[in-house]
Formats: C-alpha cells, structure tokens, sequence
C-alpha cells in the first residue's frame, strides 16, 4: 500500500502535493530567501509592537514575495519551496513579537541589556516554542483537520495553490511598500509636514481627537477589520472623550496633587492627565481582560494537556514507518533539545534566573504552548491571548520571587526575562502551528518545515536585539514616539508585587472596566488596549477598518468581496512593512549622527490629513479595483 492510500484511509485527507511525490523544498535559495525576509518583518514587526502593542501575520505575505521572486525571477516552481520561505519568514514575527511585548522594560529600568542578553532570551523561547509544538503536530493538524481550522494556515495554502497569480499579488505588496515608506520618508524623515495631529472638542475641557498620520496603522486597521478596530477605538473615546474630561471637572477646583499624578489635575492637560492617571486604568484593565481570555481558554488547556499526553504515549515509535508528509523531527531529539534549554536557562549567567526560573519556564512553557497551539487553530494568531498567558506567568513567577525573598531589581529582572522566553515560545508555537497547518494542506514535509522555522528563529533573534537597542537609543522607549504598552503593562504589574507601591485604586478601576466590557459581550483586551493607548493610535486604525467596512458593504457576491479583500489585505501589508522599515532606518540614521530635522517644516494639521486621507482613499480604490481587473483577465481568457 502507497504511503498516500495510508495516509488517507487514517485521516480521509489527501493533500495538494501526495506523499509519494517529491519537489524542491528546503533548498539553499528558499533558505536565504526566508532568512532575509524573517529579518526584515521581525524588524518591523518590533516597530510596530513598540508603536502600538499590536503585531500582524507574514504568512501571507512572505508567501506572495515569496513567490513573485521564486517563480516571477527564478523561475521555479515548487510550492512547497515556497511553504518554507514563509515558514522561515514567520518566525521571524514570532520573535518581534515575544521581543518587543516584554523586553524593552528592561530599557525602562536602564539596565541597557546588550544585544547578546535579548538574542539568548528570544533565541531559547523560540526554540522551545519550536520543540514543545512538535509533539502536538499530529494530534492537533492532523487528527483534529476538521475540527480546527488554523485560519491564517488555510488561507495561506490557499494563496499558495494558486500560486500562478503571485506576481501580481507581490506587485500590491511592493506598492504598498513604497507609498508607506515613503509618506515616513517625507514624513518622520524629512520632517515635510507633522504625523501627530489632534482637536480639542469644542468647549468639552480637555477633550481630545488625535490621529497619528501613519500607513501602518491604517493598514493593520484594514487588516483586524471593523468590528476590532472599532471596539480598539470605543476604547480610546471612553478614555479621551470620558474619563480625561470626568477627571478634569472633579479636579478642577483642587490645588492639590494627587497621586501618582506629578501636578495638580488643575494643571494639567489631556495628555498629563493620561499619562498620570489613564495609563494606570489602561493597564489594570489590559491585565485583567489578558486574565479573563486566558480564564475562558481553560477548558481547552485541560483537553489540549490530555490529549497531549496520550498522543505522546502512541508516537514513541518516531518517524518511521511513516508518510514523507507525517515525519517529524524523532522524538528523542524534541526531548533532548528541551532538556538542553532549560539547563542553559538554569545555570546561564547571562540571565540569571536560577533553578527556579528555568523549571518555571518549562512548566508554563508547556502548559501555554498546548493552549496557545490550539487556540490560533480557532481563533487565528492574531486573536490569541498571547499577553495574557504572559501576563499570568509573571504574576505567579513574580509572587514565588518574592515569597522566596528574591527581591529587589534582581527579582523583577529575572520575573521580566521568564516572561519574555515564555512569551517567545508562546508566539512561535502559534506561528509554526499555522505553518504545519499550511504544510499539511499543500503536502510539506513537517520536519523540513520544523527544521526551517528554527533557521528563522536564529537569523531574526540575532538581529532583533540590534534593532530594539537602535530604535531605543533614537526614539527611546516609552516615548511618544514609542510607547511599547505591553511592555510597560509587564514592568508595572512587577514593581506592582515587588515593591506594592501601584495606584491599586486606578488598577481595580481599570479591571472593573473589563469585566463590564466582557459581560457586553464585547472583546475585552481589544476594548482594554484602545483605553490604554493614546486616541491618536486607534483613530487611524478604525479608519482602515471603515475601509474594509466600505469593501464589504458594496462587495454583494462573495467570490468579489474575496478578491478585493485579498488585494486590501496584500496593499495594507505592504503599507506595514515600508513604513516600519524605513522607521528602523530613520532610526540607524538617528543614532549615525546623521543631521535630520527635529521640527516639521509645515505644521499645517490640513496637509498631514490630506496625506493621511490620500493613502487612504489609494487603499481603497486598489482593493475595489481587484475584482474588475480579475473579470477582464476571465473575459480575455475565454
């Protein structure tokens, strides 16, 4: 019997490309491509983590580039090359996102962390991201296949299978590279014309609109969508437009400062009045909204460790035996490689955390990557409680500290570097997740896959640190500029434990806050998040989604509504990603001693919006435009 009949007399699935055939895969070209492009969007995945807390999938992308280049220039043809490229390349966003969530709180305390310390951190997290999600391959994209869609996987596969239209699609994603890095040119470089523009409402006292003239984050508006960048921005007006002008009128008659505002509140604008007093409701409300979607993912936890445990107990005979499209990396090596680790972790000067730290990691290392491998198969990765569970292992680690009596800023620096290795593991599991769920529909071979997302792991942990220290010493971390929330959120909760000194009245606010918002029915970490930032970040955001809205609402057939979502989704991504890496070298040419103006030539709030709504109005004629274009290419073709 063929190992492709096998295959599917166990799971009734056949995939794209049968076990029996082989094509190019792991090749040295698919391997320097990926490499390159993990680089690039772990660098701007970390820009726009310290931007706004939020991060955006490369699958998709990576796999149009991928094959624009491969197919449009090579002039090679094998798809699952091309399923590595992108597998290679996500990586890379897995560990801009563990890095930036969590370690630039290390910039906040001034403990300048080299480069070294942040590639060993994001390096060890993201291997055993690698290493604990290979046992739960076969359980979870195998046997669950109809059970658990991993939504960005299947879309990926899908774009993969119809891989003779990729160059046109990378075509979108390079326009869109050049119009967003080119408004940060003229924008942030050149100083042409202000990127932060805001109103007072009238007479409302301290009632702010504000919008950051960014691409990006018009583009990720596009991406998340209405409902999300709508809720994002319920957040922001909720903040802006009702707590800051609540707390100005009861404040306005005290001389007084209250704490842990610096000033009396009479005193103090919008923005004085966030800083000392939202930020805190903000972060109490984010930490518990991460609390309530780890809570509602529990039932999931306990089934996702039961089933992993009896799957280990059926595969200890390895990759023998098996299909070319069932074999993983044996067994032995998984365990050996997790060994290893923890080892490093546990006696490593470098981080120093102890037995205690590394054992700690190994354990919520396990329990959440179970959780979080099979929470982006429902939900996506982008709608996974990342943070969350991130969130609950630095509370627990932070407490065991402190009641062991490792205290003081060695404690919080090793509470804050256990939950940076867990939070990198945790996005990478759920990254390789949608990877081997990519591999599994088009006929990968999962080891190769395996194999190819720990290559991106080490090229973009190696530079990613190089770019956390650059953008830090330009921008500096926790400015305006970057406010890097998540990472903040994590140094309050621990100095909050450590040294009890937090304004727990504003944090029990902020909580109260969410548990309203999750009993609306509402998500209530997107709502969280909108409070916590600045209105002038969401503002944006909920424009691209009313773009989206716009597409949806006069796209009647489902099959047009696709292809011009598709073409949106390529057009934003690309706007992400130009202006993300032209703000990392903007950064480069900070920190080079290169001249650049501190002062907008035109402060003119008309000719930022212009800019703004001519992005905008680009978005959607590209993504409107993509049905007619699909119909003339039928019509020629007939």
């Amino acid at each position: 019997m063929s190992s492709d009949k096998q295959n599917t007399r166990q799971t009734g699935f056949v995939p794209y490309v049968s076990a029996d055939k082989t094509l190019p895969e792991l090749t040295w070209i698919a391997c320097v491509l990926g490499i390159v492009l993990a680089v690039v969007f772990g660098a701007a995945n970390a820009y726009l983590g310290l931007k706004i807390g939020l991060t955006v999938s490369a699958s998709i992308p990576a796999a149009v580039i991928s094959m624009g280049i491969l197919r449009g220039i090579f002039r090679r043809e094998s798809i699952l090359e091309n399923n590595i490229v992108q597998t290679i390349t996500t990586a890379g966003e897995a560990i801009g996102t563990g890095a930036v969530f969590t370690l630039p709180a290390l910039f906040l305390w001034d403990l300048n962390p080299s480069q070294a310390m942040i590639a060993f951190i994001v390096l060890t997290g993201g291997f055993l991201g690698v290493f604990m999600m290979i046992p739960l391959r076969r359980l979870l994209i195998v046997n669950e296949h109809e059970t658990l869609p991993y939504p960005e996987g299947t879309a990926c596969a899908e774009v993969l299978k119809s891989g003779e239209t990729g160059g046109k699609n990378a075509r979108l994603i390079a326009v869109g590279f050049l119009v967003g890095g080119l408004v940060k040119a003229l924008g942030d470089g050149f100083m042409l014309f202000k990127t932060e523009i805001e109103t007072q409402i009238g007479k409302f006292k301290n009632a702010v609109i504000g919008l950051d003239t960014f691409p990006a984050l018009l583009g990720v508006g596009y991406i998340i969508g209405p409902r999300i960048a709508g809720q994002m921005m319920a957040g922001g007006l909720l903040a802006w437009v009702v707590f800051i002008p609540l707390i100005s009128f009861f404040g306005a008659g005290t001389g007084q400062t209250i704490f842990p505002a610096e000033a009396p509140i009479a005193k103090l604008d919008a923005w004085g009045i966030w800083k000392g007093y939202i930020t805190y409701i903000g972060a109490g409300a984010v930490a518990v909204a991460g609390l309530i979607t780890m809570v509602k993912t529990l039932p999931t936890l306990v089934t996702s460790i039961g089933e992993t445990m009896r799957s280990a107990r059926k595969n200890k005979q390895g990759g023998q035996g098996l299909a070319r499209t069932d074999r993983d990396i044996p067994m032995k090596w998984v365990g050996i490689g997790v060994l290893v680790v923890v080892l490093i972790l546990a006696f490593t000067p470098l981080t120093n955390v102890g037995v205690i730290g590394a054992l700690s990691i190994a354990v919520f290392g396990f329990l959440f990557v179970a959780v979080s491998s099979r929470i982006v198969g429902i939900v996506g990765s982008s709608s996974s409680p990342v943070s969350g569970m991130t969130i609950a292992t630095i509370l627990i680690v932070t407490f065991i500290f402190k009641a062991t009596g490792m205290s003081g800023m060695h404690g919080m620096m090793a509470a804050l570097i256990i939950g940076a290795v867990v939070c990198t593991a945790l996005a990478v599991s759920g990254d390789i997740s949608q990877d081997l769920k990519t591999g599994h529909l088009v006929g990968g071979t999962p080891w190769k896959q395996q194999i190819a997302m720990m290559i991106g792991v080490v090229a973009s942990g190696l530079v990613i640190g190089m770019v956390l220290v650059i953008l830090n010493q330009a921008y500096g971390v926790g400015s305006k500029e970057l406010l890097a929330p998540k990472a903040v959120l994590m140094k309050t909760i621990i100095e909050g434990i450590m040294k009890g000194d937090l304004p727990w009245d504003l944090i029990f606010i902020g909580a109260g806050i969410a548990i309203v918002i999750e009993f609306l029915g509402l998500n209530s970490l997107v709502v969280a998040v909108g409070v916590y930032l600045p209105i002038h970040v969401s503002t944006p955001i909920v424009v691209g989604g009313a773009i989206r809205w716009l597409i949806d609402l006069f796209s009647k057939e489902e099959g047009v509504r696709k292809l011009r979502n598709d073409a949106g989704v390529l057009f934003a991504s690309g706007l992400i990603a130009g202006e993300s890496l032209i703000g990392v070298v903007i950064a480069i040419l900070i920190v080079g001693g290169v001249s650049i103006p501190t002062t907008p030539l035109n402060e003119n709030m008309w000719v930022s919006l212009g800019v703004f709504l001519l992005v905008g109005i680009l978005l959607w004629w590209i993504a409107h435009r993509a049905s007619n274009e699909r119909t003339k290419a039928d019509t020629g073709s007939k």
